[in-house]
């Protein structure tokens, strides 16, 4: 069985980058954009599931976490005179101006650079708990989009970073989220999955039963701080212009959306719902611009997307109060007992 399925899993990557293959030669630019976003959501949503969906710290510092791995990104991809040009009216240290790395490297040192911000974090923040961790953790992103705002000379401050160059493509992002995928599923099923998911029931329990609660929460904050900084460093490189009003509480009120709706603590729902979101984000553009239905023209509203997208927040607290997966995942042993279970009436 555990060999079956090993198989069965290749085969699906493998199906998937002939898809991407085809997809990068064949579709337009706006439609890889939107598989890359794809990508980069379900990235950013088993970040955030990690802490608050398998271990149960309410955290909300993705957007801190991602800016910190789209600035050292940035700054590591550039050329000298790329740097030079956003640069005019702050120079910017002498140091970083002649620093230049490949793309690897610098998604390397972002998850890296984010991961270790996330331990410096966490390591007081995470005895804290409910409320007061979120209150932390919310606090410490807008502190980021502060600092990034006033250290002109590293970031160039409100200004921002432009003409960065473009290396997210499908390979990169989907090559990325495949290795979270797996990571994940990994993680979960290990002893410190199972130790995460014994601390998200009750702390006193699991204490009881010899865990270190500091390690295990301290591990799972700083894990996912990583890859909240390789997906924020994704998405620089997407973009090609980055400011620090963009990392905001927006990203991560966006990515705790996809996490609710898919299922707090299911992988399978942060990819379903990664990639309905980055669809549905794209489609609800119209609403903003003048839309003419033949016999009415309504004018476009602006920020009537945002409106609608907190409505559908509220409509998935409500309504699907477990996600559209709950706690459940789609595994090959699901999927296989389920065939078997068909074929079983057939049987002589």
């Amino acid at each position: 069985m555990f060999k079956k399925r090993n198989i069965l899993t290749i085969c699906v990557i493998a199906l998937l980058f002939i898809f991407l293959i085809w997809a990068q030669t064949t579709l337009d630019a706006y439609k890889i954009r939107i598989l890359n976003l794809c990508a980069i959501n379900i990235i950013l949503a088993l970040s955030l599931n990690l802490t608050n969906g398998f271990t149960g710290l309410f955290s909300l510092g993705t957007a801190g976490f991602m800016s910190i791995g789209a600035y050292t990104s940035a700054l590591l991809t550039m050329s000298k005179e790329t740097k030079e040009m956003n640069f005019f009216m702050t120079p910017m240290m002498p140091s970083l101006l002649n620093l230049n790395t490949s793309f690897i490297v610098a998604l390397l040192l972002a998850g890296m650079f984010a991961g270790i911000i996330g331990f410096l974090i966490g390591a007081p923040v995470l005895r804290l708990k409910g409320d007061y961790l979120a209150i932390a953790t919310l606090g410490f992103g807008e502190i980021v989009a502060v600092v990034f705002t006033n250290i002109q000379t590293i970031t160039n401050g409100a200004l921002g970073l432009k003409g960065l160059p473009q290396y997210t493509n499908l390979y990169w992002s989907w090559g990325i989220a495949v290795g979270v995928i797996l990571l994940m599923i990994n993680l979960v099923n290990s002893s410190y999955g199972r130790a995460f998911k014994s601390i998200r029931e009750d702390e006193t329990a699991a204490q009881a039963m010899g865990i270190n609660l500091f390690r295990h929460k301290t591990m799972s904050f700083t894990l996912s701080a990583a890859i909240a900084g390789v997906g924020g460093a994704l998405l620089a490189n997407l973009l090609s212009t980055i400011d620090p009003t963009m990392f905001r509480f927006f990203y991560t009120y966006q990515v705790l959306l996809i996490v609710v709706l898919g299922g707090m603590g299911s992988i399978t729902g942060s990819v379903i719902a990664g990639c309905i979101m980055a669809v549905l984000m794209e489609a609800l553009r119209s609403v903003e611009s003048t839309l003419n239905l033949g016999f009415i023209t309504i004018p476009g509203i602006p920020g009537m997307r945002m409106v609608i997208f907190s409505l559908m927040l509220i409509c998935a607290v409500i309504f699907l109060r477990n996600g559209i997966m709950d706690e459940n995942e789609i595994s090959w042993e699901s999927i296989l007992k389920r065939r078997s279970d068909h074929c079983e009436p057939f049987k002589n």
